[in-house]
């Protein structure tokens, strides 16, 4: 088969290397995900969700280990899954605790999937992973386990729904190697009907980005006015809720609370204590009924700009309308 073939058969970059046949065995498969599948928002944002640290750390760490740079890394060779399966499960597993050669990794990994798959009543055939794809870094098979293990044990973890991503399937056969494209489930289908209503900020900065600095300028106002007392201010909506500790004295403020100083961090010295100040608002937000969609701390610390907007909308919304109503004669039409 020429090379430039396989090329244009599984649209792939040519810095990308095909598959060798020598690589398969008679009859073998292999599954691999196309950069624009990688890509794919909703793909993105599930693997954002799954990460293990709201359970077992902070955004940094993972039950106290430094983490790397994707899932399919961090899961591999057993260790933090290990203790997160234990810690979810509430379990003891008999396995060495740190494995520094491939032959005990791989060991490690085998028996926590094993008792996963006990604890998920799956036998080895019914699982979208087994020790070889874990190991082996596959990303697919590390979103799988993830994704089962949420719902199994934090079925009000907020995933995104239809997740789906194209696959190549790679097939070693008689007459060479034969592909095929796929498309692979990842998280539980829902019909439009389904799902709740679009979020008023996914609405604005896909159908309206150019509208998006001017609804950061009427928040920012709206901040400032009731922060004036305090003799703080914001310049940046962007970067300056990301420790919590403006949000924080902006609740209070507004919503007549006494923070003592002992419940928060007002110089946070790091994402530790950041994410513990954004957590801590967050909760007071929700027991107040002010956060009207799902926002992960994490990405507040993150300075993603829309959960940050999506925070301070609750609190704008119900304190300009207040003033409204209060500037408004009794009886008179709103």
């Amino acid at each position: 088969m020429e090379p430039e073939f396989l090329y244009d058969l599984l649209q792939l970059p040519k810095g990308v290397e095909p598959p060798a046949e020598e690589e398969l065995s008679k009859g073998g498969k292999k599954k691999y995900l196309p950069p624009t599948s990688r890509k794919d928002p909703k793909f993105e944002e599930l693997q954002k969700h799954t990460w293990p640290s709201p359970v077992t750390g902070t955004g940094d760490t993972i039950c106290g280990l430094a983490r790397k740079t994707c899932l399919e890394e961090d899961m591999f060779d057993g260790l933090i899954l290990h203790h997160l399966f234990q810690r979810l499960a509430a379990l003891k597993l008999e396995a060495e605790d740190i494995a520094l050669t491939a032959t005990s990794q791989k060991h490690k990994l085998t028996v926590v999937l094993e008792a996963v798959n006990r604890s998920l009543q799956l036998e080895e055939w019914q699982a979208k992973w087994s020790v070889e794809s874990i190991f082996n870094k596959d990303l697919l098979s590390t979103l799988h386990l993830l994704v089962a293990l949420a719902k199994r044990f934090q079925p009000d973890l907020s995933l995104p729904t239809n997740v789906q991503v194209e696959v190549i399937t790679i097939e070693s056969t008689k007459s060479g190697l034969k592909s095929e494209k796929l498309v692979e489930q990842l998280t539980e289908y829902s019909t439009d009907k389904d799902e709740p209503p679009k979020d008023v900020f996914d609405e604005l900065f896909k159908l309206a980005p150019e509208k998006v600095n001017a609804v950061k300028e009427a928040i920012v106002n709206f901040v400032n006015q009731k922060l004036d007392r305090l003799g703080l201010s914001v310049q940046n909506l962007d970067t300056q809720f990301a420790d919590g500790v403006i949000l924080l004295l902006l609740i209070g403020q507004l919503e007549g609370f006494f923070l003592h100083l002992k419940e928060f961090y007002l110089t946070p010295n790091s994402p530790a204590e950041m994410l513990h100040n954004v957590t801590l608002a967050l909760e007071l937000l929700k027991d107040e009924g002010l956060l009207s969609c799902p926002v992960s701390p994490e990405d507040i610390v993150n300075k993603d700009a829309k959960s940050t907007l999506r925070v301070l909308y609750g609190l704008f919304c119900k304190h300009t309308q207040k003033a409204h109503r209060d500037r408004t004669p009794h009886g008179a039409p709103n």
